[in-house]
């Protein structure tokens, strides 16, 4: 009676592991296929930079002649200055990270821990101007900047780029949220003022949101067209790479440096790359949120 009672159970779990084994693998196969696809272009552009051939569409994927001189061209190009590119690039992506971080991040803290009149409509004025993309106000910035002589500096373009970071503070005010105010009241009790709290409680407390802050901001810069081209314009000595590399992409000059276009693009995301791995842990950290609880 009771191995005959047993035996339905056992068929309906082993019936309900094989349907969990075939959803398993189905699941598996369709993640597979959608990460070579997302590879294949990166694969391509890899196989690209290497190809010793000329021109851009080619009747095969894999290169017949492979070579290392559209690396080498990069830097030795006499028309296109790839080095001076990166070297712009990396200074304005650096200045204005540091600067947007500590806006974002005091901002952030303000909206989260004090209360002072007009807060909630300063909270809704910033989610609303958020929504607007900021090429929007491209003509206008322009103008404003060469006002001052600056439209057509790295200078100027970092003022672009940190003038408008206070309003990104939605992640890290989400993050502020989490960490207990008792730790505020038990500094005050100690005689801590609101600025020493920020920066010797509040800030050691906030790695995560701090790396992803400073991922976001310094990755707007690094790969930009949009701002750059508009405020470099023709001068070529102040662009960035993501516009350097565009205008190896025209016409008179995409036959011979389609290849050296790809390399560049390989080079310039390897830092990108490797920034992201190092730091992936405090990236997911600060995204989901979550401080010391307690």
């Amino acid at each position: 009676m009771t191995n005959t009672s047993m035996q339905p159970n056992t068929q309906m779990q082993g019936g309900y592991a094989a349907k969990r084994r075939a959803a398993n693998t189905a699941i598996y196969i369709i993640l597979s296929v959608m990460v070579l696809i997302w590879i294949f272009p990166i694969f391509w552009l890899l196989m690209q930079s290497f190809r010793g051939e000329t021109g851009v569409s080619k009747n095969y994927i894999f290169p017949k002649q492979w070579t290392f001189n559209n690396y080498v061209k990069l830097f030795n190009d006499e028309h296109f200055h790839y080095g001076q590119w990166i070297l712009n690039t990396f200074i304005v992506a650096v200045v204005a990270c540091v600067v947007s971080t500590l806006v974002i991040l005091m901002v952030s803290y303000a909206l989260s821990r004090l209360r002072f009149k007009s807060r909630k409509t300063l909270l809704n004025c910033g989610l609303v101007l958020g929504m607007f993309p900021g090429f929007m106000s491209m003509a206008a910035t322009y103008n404003l900047m060469n006002t001052f002589g600056l439209a057509k500096s790295l200078v100027g373009l970092v003022i672009v780029y940190s003038a408008g970071a206070g309003l990104g503070y939605q992640v890290s005010k989400g993050f502020f949220d989490t960490i207990p105010r008792s730790l505020d009241e038990a500094a005050k009790i100690d005689g801590a003022t609101k600025n020493q709290i920020f920066w010797r409680i509040i800030l050691p407390l906030s790695k995560p949101i701090i790396v992803y802050t400073a991922l976001t901001t310094f990755i707007g810069p690094w790969g930009d067209y949009i701002f750059v081209s508009y405020f470099m314009k023709q001068h070529s000595e102040n662009w960035t790479v993501a516009l350097g590399l565009y205008n190896m992409l025209e016409k008179e000059y995409i036959f011979d440096y389609f290849t050296t276009f790809c390399a560049g693009a390989v080079f310039i995301a390897i830092p990108i790359t490797i920034l992201f791995i190092f730091m992936q842990k405090f990236y997911v950290a600060g995204v989901t949120g979550g401080a010391v609880k307690g």
